[in-house]
């Protein structure tokens, strides 16, 4: 797979843990009790949703195109914006 970050948001609530989504890859999300898990998570959660994935794999959106989607810019506002690459499938970091 060729190396593409994806935009991400994350989310964190009072009194909870770290989510985040992926605006360009509906469903896929990780959450943990730390950024720094969270944000592995992410990369690890891009990685496996990809290693399955039935035909062409999502063109990740710039972030300028992003912010010409109103669901993304309403969707920005309760969090922070990250860019994150899918970690190796696991197929491909066994070889």
């Amino acid at each position: 797979m060729a190396v593409r970050h994806f935009i991400a948001l994350i989310h964190k609530e009072p009194e909870s843990g770290y989510g985040i989504s992926f605006p360009d890859v509906p469903g896929v999300i990780a959450v943990a009790n730390t950024l720094e898990d969270a944000l592995a998570e992410a990369e690890i959660a891009l990685g496996f949703a990809f290693e399955d994935w039935v035909g062409d794999l999502p063109a990740p959106r710039t972030l300028d195109d992003l912010m010409m989607d109103p669901e993304f810019v309403e969707a920005r506002q309760q969090a922070v914006v990250a860019a994150i690459r899918p970690a190796e499938p696991v197929s491909e970091a066994a070889q």
